[in-house]
């Protein structure tokens, strides 16, 4: 009975230990140890970032150009709507759109037929003036004759002059008629005026063509500008002889350069813009297709100003920021930018980074903030490479 007793009351200061000491707190400084001594194995060194000297840029100054926006289209200054001259019906167009053509080519035929028959009747009657002029001339000779020898009245006489000089207008009056004809059955044919290329076509085989009825459009590509429009307000600062930088839609990634030829007394009572005439730069690479858009800058100002190219920026929103590199350290800096160089496709810098700054030359996501950098050690071409080594006597 004794033991039972001993027995029962070990067993319950045991469980009375047991729960106390599951209810006491846990004593400070212990959890952080025990934690502590969890992140010291799984801790990592950072690990270097190996770079190049190439893969470094440094933050330079350089010159801006600034100035009015210019938007506008490209032109030809030769070009010419061939317009029908005569009312024809159209027998053949000898050109398509594309074609290139000289001065002098014939580009449409028209019907000539009734304009030769107008063109036979003049002559014919042409012919038959000039006979009775001659026979009127003829008439005044012998009347002279007569009236010398008293044979004749002057009344007479004075008839003969007026037939005479009503046969003379007769004849001039026909001869003009004739002349109008031969030209309306030149302008059958549609010639070229100038070397160039058809641009549109306007007309086809069959179709009639009444006076000013548009035919084809002749361009001469190589006297292409770009006619441009600046706001009024901006107007001011735009001069002859401004040099121009420009790109045009259908030629991606190439810059053309213009000078400002012209710039027009009177805005647009529209849109209250006005026309800048911009030729492009002796020498400089020119599109040969008009009519397409273009947009770019006049260059009447010039700035010194911080520039670094897109590749060496992260934009996120209205934010932007590089990576610099410091004390061999690569740090995210933050920056602001102003307007995009269209010439050099630069960003100016305005805040942020300071002339003489080493960053990255393009950014990447595996970037981090402290990261530490190594330079790759330069590769040295040894004297003695490609020689056997000496061998030890």
């Amino acid at each position: 009975m004794l033991r039972k007793t001993i027995l029962v009351l070990a067993v319950a200061t045991t469980l009375v230990a047991c729960s106390k000491e599951a209810r006491e707190p846990a004593k400070p400084g212990a959890g952080t140890a025990q934690a502590a001594a969890r992140d010291g194995k799984d801790a990592k060194p950072a690990v270097k970032l190996l770079i190049s000297p190439e893969d470094l840029l440094t933050v330079q100054s350089n010159s801006v150009s600034s100035g009015p926006v210019i938007t506008g289209s490209v032109q030809p200054e030769r070009k010419a709507d061939l317009r029908a001259e005569v009312s024809a019906v159209v027998l053949q167009v000898l050109k398509e759109n594309g074609d290139v053509v000289k001065r002098g080519d014939v580009l449409v035929k028209l019907d000539e037929t009734s304009i030769r028959d107008s063109l036979n009747s003049a002559e014919a009657a042409s012919r038959a003036a000039k006979q009775a002029l001659d026979q009127a001339e003829r008439h005044v000779e012998r009347m002279k004759t007569l009236r010398t020898s008293g044979m004749t009245s002057a009344q007479a006489m004075d008839d003969s002059e007026v037939r005479r000089n009503n046969a003379s207008s007769d004849l001039a009056a026909a001869r003009t008629r004739a002349v109008q004809a031969r030209q309306q059955l030149q302008r059958t044919l549609v010639r070229a005026p100038f070397d160039g290329v058809v641009s549109e076509r306007k007309v086809s085989a069959g179709d009639t063509a009444s006076v000013g009825k548009e035919l084809l459009k002749v361009i001469d590509p190589t006297s292409m500008r770009f006619e441009g429009r600046v706001s009024a307000d901006r107007i001011a600062m735009v001069k002859p002889g401004q040099a121009v930088s420009f790109r045009i839609n259908g030629y991606a990634g190439q810059e053309f350069r213009g000078v400002v030829r012209r710039v027009d007394p009177a805005a647009n009572e529209v849109t209250r813009q006005v026309e800048v005439l911009v030729g492009f730069a002796p020498g400089a690479a020119q599109p040969h297709v008009s009519g397409l858009y273009g947009e770019g800058r006049i260059e009447s100002e010039a700035t010194s100003a911080l520039m670094l190219p897109e590749g060496a920026l992260v934009k996120a929103g209205d934010s932007a920021f590089a990576w610099r590199l410091k004390d061999r350290t690569l740090n995210k800096v933050g920056v602001k930018l102003g307007p995009r160089d269209m010439r050099s496709g630069q960003y100016e810098v305005r805040s942020g980074l300071a002339a003489g700054d080493t960053v990255m030359r393009t950014a990447s996501s595996t970037f981090t903030d402290g990261q530490p950098v190594q330079m790759a050690a330069a590769k040295v071409a040894s004297a003695n490479a490609g020689q056997p080594a000496a061998q030890g006597k």
